[in-house]
């Protein structure tokens, strides 16, 4: 059974010399990958660089990177600038973002977001091929004649797809390496796998061959009821500050009435009476609490009902040495 897992730093207390420091600690320690994010602070790319040229095995990724701020064609020269100095250890991740972050901070029109998903895609395998741009690889921009003037180390750079909405999922199955699912609750991961396998169906792919790798809360505390408090605000930062998605999805999934509560209260400015508010239900449906045993053990169990890659978000805000005894204690066998 595959044991594989990255860790993600939180972007908003992001500190790039701790992050660099735990990633060559994870390095050491067996860890298949980092992956780092991008809302409205670092830049990722120049992060990924500087973890590049500082660790030797480790895979790289974004995540995520959004399909709006930059063009396709940027994405596929930063994407291959980097596996190149990495020498192949590059994993896109990609996704749609939203409405707000898109238009107030990026100052784009976020139209059509699941085209523009795919016909990134399709612009980027094109162009990592060597192939020219041409205008039916668009119905968005006029495409066409330009291509690489590099030749990228390798044609086929992994793209992963965040995603909950099913259409989107569905597609993962028709176009990608991956699936990044973001606080789904892990006992329904194979609803979304059933989409995957319907979408590669429909492609002539494998599903088989496609990651399911969640972003996912795991503390180690013996004191579990401790350790949820501490994913408390996070996950009521997604239910009432992140558009809708994930307040579907968890009403999808039997927690409308705290999903709806937890809304209300984030939304009219209560921002720890919304944190308090998240049941230990259901963060336990989406994340890992207890003594580091009982962690490994429900990694498994994650594993079970379909996890490849788990994704495990970094302590923020602590020394670097709590930081390393998490990874140490979670570490892959």
């Amino acid at each position: 059974m595959s044991n594989r897992l990255g860790i993600v730093p939180f972007w908003k207390n992001y500190d790039r010399k701790a992050v660099l420091r735990a990633a060559r600690v994870a390095e050491d320690l067996g860890y298949d990958s980092i992956w780092i994010p991008e809302a409205w602070a670092y830049e990722q790319f120049q992060l990924l660089t500087e973890i590049a040229l500082a660790t030797k095995r480790l895979k790289l990724a974004t995540g995520i990177a959004n399909v709006f701020s930059r063009s396709p064609g940027l994405l596929a020269m930063s994407a291959a600038t980097l596996d190149e100095i990495s020498e192949g250890r590059v994993i896109l991740g990609l996704g749609t973002s939203g409405k707000t972050v898109v238009e107030n901070f990026h100052g784009v029109p976020y139209a059509k977001p699941l085209t523009r998903l795919r016909e990134t895609v399709g612009i980027l395998r094109a162009l990592w091929r060597g192939d020219r741009l041409s205008p039916e690889m668009s119905t968005l921009f006029d495409a066409r004649h330009f291509k690489l003037e590099m030749q990228p180390l390798r044609p086929d750079i992994p793209i992963y797809i965040a995603s909950l909405q099913e259409r989107a999922v569905r597609e993962i199955g028709r176009i990608a390496d991956g699936w990044v699912p973001t606080f789904w609750p892990y006992k329904h991961l194979r609803d979304g796998m059933a989409w995957i396998e319907a979408g590669a169906g429909e492609a002539g792919r494998d599903p088989a061959r496609i990651d399911v790798a969640p972003f996912m809360a795991v503390v180690p505390m013996d004191d579990a009821a401790t350790a949820r408090s501490l994913i408390k605000p996070l996950v009521s930062f997604y239910i009432g500050g992140m558009g809708t998605y994930y307040h579907a999805l968890f009403c999808r999934y039997g927690f409308k009435e705290n999903a709806d509560q937890v809304r209300q209260l984030y939304n009219t400015g209560e921002r720890r009476q919304a944190a308090a508010a998240v049941s230990d239900d259901l963060i336990d449906a989406i994340a890992i609490c207890g003594p580091a045993a009982y962690c490994r053990d429900k990694l498994a169990e994650w594993r079970r009902h379909g996890m490849g890659m788990a994704l495990l978000n970094l302590p923020t805000g602590v020394p670097p040495e709590v930081t390393e005894q998490v990874l140490c204690d979670l570490a892959p066998s």
